[in-house]
């Protein structure tokens, strides 16, 4: 009898397939669990090497052993005239058809019920928020009006609305608009039907606060915006050291009020949510007025350099809240970018480049293991794996992180996902953001530029320009320059180019526009403004130069910051920005090659503006 024979004899082949399947199962099975309980990456690692070093053994004990009536013997003591290989083979087929359809029968219903239900799941923003269908469990909580003029009124009003807003935030059966969103109507005297429709949302939280020494006034109602009724108000006349228990005695009577069902476990979420300390939270709004500055400065550095003297007091205060390590890191993540890219900050020494990779890491293990919710650990594991030395897993991780439900986001999920085939997933991710957060106009950036990246022009060109009159600003600005590029108005993009604040990105933006036109001497006058690596950097060379075709210079400024301890993330930055395709050569960078292949991420990237003088 011949070998194949034998083996098809012994049920060797159908242990074998009997095996893969049910293998395959339990391997899908275990993905799910895993992900769902945020169980590490060498968990589900172990389990894939278990399965596959179960296979040979498999097979060996199905050529060796044979099941009798008496039960399991070796196979050279069988007669083979009582042998019962045809009945064990029998339910061998009959083992493989049920798993068969119930592998089926899963990835049956992943495609079309799952799916379906996540696809339906995600709520959708208009161009327009004042067109968006509102929800009815939708508010926003504006800043409390600071009644009192001591030095530190307002930022403890400011941090007392905050703490309310991110107690209500934590109920998901309510939309709750984020601070940034929120916090931009401070000071402004407008109908609460004007701001609700800005917002997109169906009532308003506002209120004011006294302070006389250690005496405490707070005032707060719950307005129904459709015909400005007040469903709910109330005084509180405490002590300072009883802030903590008004601000969560108001949470919970507007829940209450807007009929979400309290529970203790919603209560618990709720508390943890704040910083549960005054003076914590006034120092914590004295650092995010620092950060906002910062991020609408030339030179980020200084200005994040004085918002984290505050955060720092905070940690030192209230070292279990989370979001503020993410805040804190991000000085340290511009020092290397930026170091990375070729631009040096004013007053940074070698020890301040050397110590910022650790501070950031130190801030993003910090900000996981004190996350309270399932989406903080989520996006922590996201930033944790980016700005590591192995990207194995982070597919799964941007996946992860981009079907999470609610506002929370990551410091790197809108620069990697889109370069790195995850694109239509971020973009859910993005509009859930925009609507919480619909002011913002970093977040009308991530979604213009998102659909810019998956081809669609027209939806990119109407959130950008409806962008620009909700929430303006430099980056979006920046976009819309892009979009008008990829759309072939050149013209118009031209006129766009005064709305960008940034110098260097002005003029950037001019080569850019000359290059899409393929206009050589226009091309050639602008980039030879930003050829000097000491005040452009090497980032914008090398993105002007794949612009304009120029492949040596863009291989050799990438591979310059390939070997910066950040290089692999600023160069997908600039993979992102030059929309280009790939700008450079990826054996001219190793260290991102090498990510790009641990993590088994696509290569190039899509080209989605034409670049005539570009010809690779």
């Amino acid at each position: 009898m011949s070998l194949i024979a034998e083996l098809k004899r012994r049920n060797v082949f159908r242990v074998a397939a009997a095996y893969a399947v049910v293998a395959w199962v339990v391997a899908q099975v275990a993905e799910f669990a895993f992900e769902n309980f945020g169980s590490p990456d060498w968990v589900l690692k172990s389990v894939v090497v278990i399965l596959l070093l179960g296979l040979p053994i498999a097979v060996i004990f199905a050529w060796a052993f044979e099941m009798t009536p008496e039960g399991i013997k070796r196979e050279s003591q069988v007669d083979r005239s009582k042998s019962i290989v045809s009945q064990t083979g029998r339910k061998l087929d009959r083992i493989i058809i049920a798993v068969l359809l119930l592998a089926v029968g899963w990835f049956a219903f992943d495609k079309f019920v799952a799916a379906p239900d996540r696809e339906d799941s995600v709520p959708s923003v208009a161009v327009t928020v004042a067109d968006t269908p509102v929800r009815d469990k939708s508010v926003a909580v504006l800043p409390f009006v600071a009644m009192s003029s001591g030095p530190d009124d307002e930022y403890f009003a400011d941090g007392l609305t905050e703490e309310i807003l991110n107690s209500l935030a934590q109920l998901p059966e309510l939309l709750v608009t984020a601070r940034t969103s929120a916090f931009s109507f401070k000071g402004q005297d407008l109908p609460v039907q004007e701001i609700a429709a800005a917002l997109g949302v169906h009532h308003i939280v506002e209120g004011s606060v006294r302070r006389s020494g250690d005496r405490l006034r707070v005032t707060a109602q719950l307005i129904r915006a459709e015909d400005g009724f007040h469903l709910w108000s109330e005084n509180y006349d405490s002590t300072s050291t009883d802030t903590i228990s008004v601000q969560e005695n108001i949470a919970e009577q507007i829940a209450s009020v807007m009929d979400v069902v309290l529970d203790e476990s919603k209560r618990e979420a709720m508390r943890k949510a704040g910083l549960r300390d005054a003076e914590a939270f006034t120092l914590y709004q004295k650092g995010l007025e620092y950060y906002a500055e910062a991020h609408g400065e030339t030179d980020m550095v200084t200005g994040l350099r004085r918002a984290n003297e505050y955060f720092e007091q905070v940690i030192e205060r209230v070292p279990t809240y989370a979001p503020v390590y993410v805040d804190h890191s991000d000085l340290y993540v511009h020092m290397l970018t930026d170091h990375a890219a070729g631009f040096v900050a004013d007053g940074l020494s070698e020890d301040d480049i050397a110590n910022a990779y650790a501070t950031i890491q130190a801030d993003y293990e910090a900000a996981r293991k004190y996350a309270t919710t399932e989406a903080e650990v989520v996006m922590a594991d996201l930033d944790l794996t980016y700005i590591g030395d192995n990207w194995r897993g982070l597919d799964r991780r941007m996946q992860q992180a981009a079907g999470q439900p609610g506002c929370t986001t990551s410091n790197w999920i809108q620069i990697v996902s889109p370069i790195f085939g995850q694109a239509e997933s971020y973009l859910e991710h993005a509009l859930r953001v925009l609507e919480c957060d619909p002011q913002s106009s970093a977040a009308w950036f991530n979604v213009a530029r998102t659909h810019m990246r998956l081809g669609n022009t027209d939806t990119a060109l109407e959130f950008a320009r409806n962008g620009m009159q909700v929430a303006p600003g430099s980056w979006l600005a920046s976009e819309l320059v892009r979009i008008l590029v990829a759309d072939g108005k050149f013209d118009e993009a031209t006129e766009q180019l005064s709305n960008i604040q940034v110098r260097e990105v002005a003029a950037t933006f001019t080569a850019l526009i000359a290059a899409a036109r393929q206009d050589h001497d226009a091309y050639e006058r602008a980039a030879a403004d930003l050829d000097d690596v000491t005040t452009s950097g090497i980032y914008f060379q090398a993105m002007v130069s794949a612009w304009g075709g120029r492949r040596e210079i863009a291989n050799r400024a990438a591979a310059e910051i390939d070997q910066h301890r950040l290089g692999p993330g600023t160069l997908a930055q600039l993979v992102l920005w030059c929309g280009c395709g790939a700008p450079f050569d990826l054996e001219a960078t190793p260290n991102l090659a090498a990510r790009i292949k641990e993590g088994n991420l696509p290569w190039p990237p899509a080209e989605i503006m034409e670049f005539p003088l570009k010809t690779w």
